[in-house]
């Protein structure tokens, strides 16, 4: 089983409207940990939410979705608190901006005490990212559980910077040095590596994250690709799939889902298995991965495949 924890939000659309006075919303399931739940249950892999969900309106919707996904809920952590809310703003080529509702809101309000004392024991993989990794108490958090569990289970992590919701670089820097040595495989956006390291060769950052402790180090780059390098000095890259893009949200987290995803399928899901990967293997995850990905980008919102369409 794989458990991914962090946020649980609503993405809302604003569409046009005839009128000036009103806007049209959309609402819809999202968060970055959530939607890599999603496309993991959606590509076959046995999957968990970790999160703390608000009983509003928007909680239980949450909650009866990831149900409606068969993801175990068990975990979660129910509070009074909001539900977060991502107003979402699409340019004419499909990319997001986000603009985001958080103050004291539900996923990012995590206590050290409301983690679960025992994680189940089919639970191989966690998985963290995203805002809340970098907002408190929730980041440490979950700091504190990849730190615990690292030597039981494979940890993976994508940044997934959010600069609208924290907008020091340097705060993320804190925290993505300090997750990096937690993680077994880290997966980053060249953007997310732009706003981290300007005028870092994306080559020179995933070194440095092998060298903190990952197993591999993976960047996607949008229309140019994606490449992954192993701490055993294996590499690959591959080339953007193309495709007509509707949006590019939750695209990302199909990518990440589908890594876990090919590991889990292949064997390689953990640091030994990591260490035994050829590049026609790294070659073969990535454009799994990709194609995964591309499927998103081709629907409105985080809709992602499921494996019958790979």
């Amino acid at each position: 089983m794989i458990l991914t924890c962090g946020d649980a939000l609503f993405d809302v659309f604003a569409n046009p409207s005839s009128s000036s006075s009103s806007i049209a919303l959309d609402a819809r399931v999202g968060g970055s940990p959530l939607n890599v739940a999603v496309a993991l249950s959606r590509l076959g892999q046995s999957t968990a939410f970790f999160s703390k969900v608000s009983t509003d309106p928007f909680g239980r919707r949450l909650i009866a979705y990831l149900e409606s996904e068969r993801i175990d809920v068990d975990l979660i952590v129910r509070t009074n608190a909001p539900t977060t809310l991502a107003i979402v703003a699409l340019d004419d080529k499909g990319v997001p901006t986000y603009s985001f509702y958080t103050s004291g809101t539900a996923d990012r309000s995590l206590e050290g005490p409301e983690l679960p004392a025992r994680l189940p024991d089919a639970v191989r993989v966690v998985h963290i990212g995203s805002y809340t990794t970098a907002l408190e108490p929730t980041a440490s958090s979950l700091e504190a559980l990849v730190s615990r569990e690292r030597a039981r289970r494979f940890i993976s992590y994508d940044p997934n910077i959010r600069p609208s919701i924290v907008p020091d670089p340097e705060l993320w820097r804190r925290r993505v040095a300090a997750l990096t040595t937690q993680a077994h495989l880290v997966k980053a956006s060249v953007e997310d590596i732009e706003f981290l390291y300007p005028g870092a060769s994306v080559e020179s950052v995933l070194a440095d994250w092998l060298a903190r402790g990952a197993g591999i180090a993976i960047a996607t780059m949008g229309e140019v690709g994606a490449m992954a390098a192993t701490k055993q000095g294996v590499a690959a890259r591959v080339s953007a799939r193309a495709v007509k893009v509707i949006d590019t949200v939750g695209a990302g987290d199909t990518f990440q889902a589908a890594l876990l995803t090919w590991l889990a399928e292949h064997g390689s899901l953990s640091p030994d298995g990591l260490a035994t990967l050829s590049a026609d293997d790294l070659n073969a995850l990535l454009t799994f991965a990709a194609r995964a990905a591309s499927i998103t980008c081709s629907r409105r919102g985080a809709d992602m495949p499921r494996r019958s369409e790979l």
